[in-house]
């Protein structure tokens, strides 16, 4: 029997990558009792953390699925999302959020607030979760929270402050000071399981009064009670964690939380603040488009209402190919999904019958009879894509979907023989519908196939998947990237479609011209007056434009950030027609390119590389080979971290080349920033291997 709505908490744990959300997430399952035994992210014990199901994840100690647990803590029922940290599988994390009602920001208390932090945080703010920080990793060397809550501060723009003061730091960490109830918390056994209460060490006392009226501060403006309280001096927990809810919610703060996940210490108190602080599905709005108001691209919002007893709303998230077929992960948003019970997909208008319902824990599943609003359970056999709502035909209300970025880098792959080419498409089928960042296509001239995605990990990961899960050799070509092309002037057309061919010909003439346009993608703008070209026909000129949109004619790479303006034009009243303008368009197009004179443009990247200060000038000079600039350097504490941008043709087998360069102890990070003009002479040798390329 699902609980009552405000005990469950939906609840996301995201993070920079090894911060410690895996780690952080198994301590939970542990104290939850959902797990019996302790195991290590990097499966030296040889089984691996319990969230990481997947053979590649324990071999490379790295999160690549997202995946979905539920646990029990203080008679509340907490589903858990646990997200990867490598920004190559960044839709793992958009997908979890989408249906989330609040998350846990880890942070790393000597690295602090780093690119992919940044990112999701990012992420968070896009779909309104609101979230508490626990700075992990308190045991570590040079470990400082309170320069991570100043982090939050300055580079999040969060209004960041301490709920918590750690007892020790590094290898004195023991426990935390509870500003709430003012009390000592020491984590003890062999587990850190035994929690012993004490009153505050003299010496951290003065530390806590001053943060603890930090905190007061910042929540009293959202509970009148609590307001009143501190002037009379009667402040209660209860009235604290009242207030400290109400402004989390609001996303107006976010309260701190520190401890260590892998020594223990800390995580039960993240548990009680995550029931004390975290919304319930309840304290959360959720709006979905409403189909039968919304027309034409005027999308009418109405608000989804967690209660059972509506009609469901339930908006499938995620995609798996599992053992016993199609896994589809879904929140239910409104209404209840009983086993047995028919449903309708709002996309296709496919009845679908609910055959089996199940909650997971990581690869192992539960069967269950029904889920109602404000859980997140999956079902088998329903045939389905990521993103698709489903309703049981009283309504079309459809959840609106998440945001995914475009690829930026691809990979030819050939299968080695014919059972790795069915086996290949089988793979890749499955893949693309399971994530929207994966796309498939087909080189047209050469028939080779073309795998895009979001980093050379990402698109490793999935080679790898194909040979072990498929069966599926396969070559792989070097990397390509994604390059672009734009014009970067303003040029006129003036073109005359004419074929003669016995009966009815062909006539279209249209004038107008090309410009730069940096506000969207592509734009058409219709200045015809007086009906010089008949308004059937204005479509045709739009849709013969945008058909060349797909190849440029420098590089065949899509051509973007252009803006078509028709001005004039004639027609013929028997030889006129939609396929006489829309190649009119097209013979305006290849008249007017050269001249707008085109450029290619190419994915520029975001990196962050963190060392030790001894090989800060060898990691500078690694950017610098790259046409990097670098945009920011900080030192703390023998760490450096340099920040920088970087063309992402130049970062090819950068993981090999920064370790051989600090041997092995500086990591880095990268993720899509913009894209820019190539340089005059690359220009000139892209076009130029391009060009040998299809001679071939």
């Amino acid at each position: 029997m699902t609980a009552p709505l405000h005990l469950i908490r939906n609840i996301g744990i995201s993070a920079h990558i090894d911060s410690g959300k895996t780690t952080l997430t198994e301590r939970i399952l542990f104290y939850t009792d959902r797990i019996h035994a302790i195991h290590d992210v990097r499966g030296k014990d040889g089984v691996g953390a319990k969230m990481d199901s997947m053979e590649l994840e324990r071999e490379r100690g790295i999160t690549i699925q997202s995946a979905a647990t539920h646990c029990e803590w203080d008679g509340r029922h907490i589903n858990i999302i646990d997200t990867p940290g490598h920004v190559d599988f960044t839709v793992e994390v958009e997908r979890a959020l989408r249906v989330l009602d609040g998350a846990v920001l880890v942070l790393c208390s000597v690295s602090g607030v780093q690119s992919q932090s940044i990112t999701v945080d990012r992420q968070m703010k896009r779909y309104n979760v609101p979230r508490i920080a626990f700075v992990n990793k308190c045991d570590r060397q040079g470990a400082n929270p309170f320069r991570v809550c100043d982090q939050l501060r300055e580079k999040l723009g969060h209004n960041s402050v301490m709920a918590q003061v750690p007892i020790g730091l590094e290898e004195e960490h023991v426990g935390v000071c509870d500003l709430v109830s003012m009390k000592a918390w020491y984590y003890e056994g062999e587990n850190g399981e035994v929690i012993r209460e004490e009153e505050i060490p003299a010496e951290l006392l003065e530390e806590c009064e001053s943060r603890r009226e930090i905190l007061l501060d910042a929540v009293s403006m959202f509970d009148d009670d609590l307001m009143e309280a501190m002037m009379e001096e009667k402040v209660t927990a209860e009235l604290m964690h009242k207030a400290i809810r109400a402004a989390t919610i609001a996303r107006e703060i976010t309260p701190v939380l520190c401890g260590s996940a892998y020594k223990n210490k800390g995580v039960q108190a993240l548990l009680d603040c995550v029931i004390h602080w975290l919304p319930a599905p309840t304290d959360v709005r959720n709006e979905a488009i409403d189909m039968e108001q919304s027309e034409d691209g005027d999308e009418v919002m109405v608000e989804v209402v967690s209660d059972p007893a509506l009609p469901l709303v339930a908006l499938a998230f995620k995609l798996e190919d599992g053992r016993y077929g199609q896994l589809t992960y879904m929140r239910v948003y409104q209404g209840c999904m009983r086993k047995g019970d028919f449903m309708y997909n709002l996309r296709d208008g496919k009845k679908v019958k609910i055959g089996r319902l199940v909650r997971m824990h990581s690869d192992e599943m539960a069967d269950i009879d029904e889920a109602s609003a404000g859980d997140i359970v999956a079902t088998f056999g329903v045939d389905c894509y990521s993103g698709d709502t489903f309703t049981d035909g009283k309504i079309e209300l459809a959840m609106s979907s998440m945001f995914v970025p475009n690829p930026v880098i691809s990979l030819t792959i050939t299968p080695k023989d014919t059972k790795a080419q069915v086996n290949m498409s089988k793979a890749l089928q499955r893949f693309t519908k399971e994530d929207p960042t994966f796309r498939v296509s087909t080189d047209a001239e050469t028939k080779e196939t073309i795998i895009a995605g979001m980093g050379e990990l990402q698109l490793e990961v999935y080679v790898e998947r194909m040979k072990r899960e498929y069966g599926a050799e396969v070559i792989t070509s070097p990397p390509r990237v994604a390059y672009r092309e734009a014009i970067t002037q303003r040029a006129e057309f003036d073109y005359t479609h004419k074929k003669q061919t016995g009966g009815s010909g062909q006539f279209g003439r249209v004038v107008g011209y090309v410009e730069p346009n940096e506000e969207a993608d592509y734009e058409f703008v219709d200045k015809i007056r007086g009906g010089v070209i008949p308004r059937e026909f204005i479509p045709s000129c739009n849709k013969g434009f945008k058909s060349m949109l797909k190849k440029g004619r420098l590089i065949e790479a899509p051509v973007t950030n252009i803006r078509v303006v028709l001005q004039d034009g004639s027609y013929h009243n028997v030889d006129s027609s939609d396929v006489a303008f829309q190649e009119a368009a097209r013979g305006a197009w290849r008249q007017v390119y050269q001249r707008a004179k085109p450029i290619i443009l190419e994915p520029v990247m975001k990196v962050q590389i963190e060392g030790p200060v001894e090989f800060h000038g060898g990691m500078v000079a690694t950017m610098m080979q790259r046409r990097g600039v670098v945009s920011g350097v900080h030192e703390e504490e023998n760490y450096c971290q340099i920040d920088a941008e970087v063309p992402l043709s130049e970062m090819f087998g950068y993981a090999t080349i920064i370790r051989s360069a600090t041997q092995g102890k500086a990591e880095f990070t990268m993720e899509f920033a913009r894209y820019s003009p190539v340089p005059n002479s690359i220009q000139t040798e892209i076009i130029a291997a391009w060009e040998l390329e299809n001679k071939k």
